[in-house]
């Protein structure tokens, strides 16, 4: 007997039916997963490396600073406009094109000669990564008809993505006792060309939508405005909150966050329609996203340079001292929806933050010397609460809006989070970046971040029982 092969109705890029067989498919689904995790693996894998690159290239924190946000304020700041670009262009083409970018961009990062050309590579790397995901969602979508197939997908999708979030610190801790921090970079080579091979082979084009406006003044005003405010907090460590740069950075986020949302409120086809926060429930988790962001990534931040720095930990041991953290979030993340389904999506956000606050509250006595094993439970708590309220917030964000409108939704949850990720590691950055004051700094991070999550927690609590 012969086999049946399972096929599913797709289109071409001028509107064409056509078919594509079942391996294809998961083919298309393998090369979107590599997409999304390799940008969820630059996310962490570049902590791990800090101190390593700070001894090579020279600089201070604020150099180190960079290297981190450079990345997510690229992500962050262009990610609604790459959806759009992917509608208008074909998400296919804007995909492979972000490969070709975060490939190329990764090999300049590992030749970088100095830290300012890693820190402009980095800002590709961003500008790639903002690409790569609401693309390969777009494909997704486009490749499997089916719900529960969809559904499916997507899921393998987030789980790889979870991984890779997971593996970094070991991965990177890895490669840089063996071979170097380079390699942190140049493990992404592989990836790209493996991955552009499977999206170019059995990835299909989405129908283009040519009336689709890219909003080229919204984009510029929010690199602008976001790039400012968090030159400002990087800066601050080093010039003083008082210097007249800190304080011209300042002005400049303001006035240019002020352009951009009047720009918003006019164009017809606006970047971020400022509709979606007519919806009190969108409203409320797109500020809980940005709070917890701040608080839990610009704490992994100060982590890294605490146990390298303070502990002298070795790239090595820093990244298996991050494992157990980040490898606790994929677990509860599938634990979340059971608890959300028996108290609620919104308890279960309020359930979350409070874990991870408590667990930052369990540190502030963390001292120069102090026992790994000693603030195991407590790193466990910070990721387990996160892991704990983010299904619940994504879900809850879609369904405050239209079906129909669910995409840019998502885009914005996105983009918010990781604008809290860069405020996060400027915020915390300045604290523990002066001469003699790092441990200062931590306690103060830790008593704020505390606070920042405790603060997620009674919005969308009291938020949400609000009525009207």
């Amino acid at each position: 007997m012969r086999a049946n092969t399972i096929k599913y109705e797709i289109f071409d890029a001028n509107g064409a039916p056509r078919t594509a067989s079942r391996p294809a498919t998961s083919l298309t689904l393998a090369a979107m997963s590599l997409g999304y995790g390799v940008v969820q693996l630059d996310v962490t894998i570049v902590n791990t490396a800090l101190d390593a690159m700070g001894k090579t290239l020279g600089g201070g924190v604020a150099e180190l600073q960079w290297v981190v946000s450079a990345y997510t304020i690229a992500f962050a700041a262009f990610i609604l406009t790459a959806g759009a670009l992917g509608d208008r262009i074909g998400a296919k083409r804007i995909f492979m094109a972000g490969f070709a970018i975060f490939t190329a961009a990764s090999l300049a990062c590992a030749l970088s000669p100095n830290a300012i050309v890693l820190i402009g590579a980095r800002l590709v790397q961003g500008l790639a990564a903002a690409i790569l995901v609401p693309n390969s969602l777009a494909l997704l979508n486009h490749a499997y008809t089916d719900d529960r197939a969809r559904g499916r997908a997507v899921a393998v999708w987030a789980a790889g993505a979870s991984l890779a979030l997971t593996a970094g610190p070991f991965v990177g801790g890895a490669l840089i006792t063996l071979v170097g921090w380079r390699a942190i970079f140049l493990v992404n080579l592989p990836i790209g060309l493996v991955g552009l091979w499977l999206s170019w082979r059995y990835a299909t084009e989405t129908t283009r939508a040519r009336s689709r406006e890219i909003d080229l003044p919204g984009q510029l005003a929010a690199i602008g405005a976001l790039g400012a405010l968090a030159g400002a907090i990087i800066e601050a460590g080093a010039l003083g909150w008082g210097h007249p740069l800190v304080l011209s950075a300042f002005a400049t986020a303001a006035v240019l966050a002020t352009l951009f949302v009047w720009r918003e409120s006019r164009t017809a086809q606006p970047m971020l329609p400022l509709s979606l926060f007519s919806h009190r429930l969108f409203t409320l988790t797109t500020a809980v996203g940005l709070l917890v962001n701040i608080a839990i990534y610009g704490l992994i931040f100060v982590l890294s340079l605490y146990f390298q720095r303070i502990n002298g930990l070795s790239a090595w041991w820093t990244g298996l001292a991050f494992v157990p953290m980040m490898g606790a979030v994929l677990p509860v993340n599938l634990l979340a929806p059971r608890l959300a389904e028996r108290i609620g999506p919104c308890p279960t956000i309020v359930v979350g933050a409070c874990i991870s606050a408590f667990g930052c509250l369990g540190l502030i006595w963390i001292e120069a010397g102090t026992s790994y094993w000693a603030i195991f439970a407590q790193m466990i708590a910070i990721s387990g609460g996160l892991g704990l309220l983010v299904p619940p917030l994504t879900s809850t964000l879609l369904g405050s809006v239209e079906k129909a409108r669910s995409g840019i939704a998502a885009g914005v949850l996105n983009a918010t989070r990781q604008t809290g990720s860069v405020l996060g590691v400027a915020l915390f950055g300045s604290l523990v970046g002066g001469e003699g004051v790092f441990m200062q700094g931590l306690h103060l991070a830790l008593v704020i971040s505390a606070a920042v999550l405790l603060l997620a927690a009674a919005t969308i609590g009291i938020g949400a029982r609000t009525r009207g």
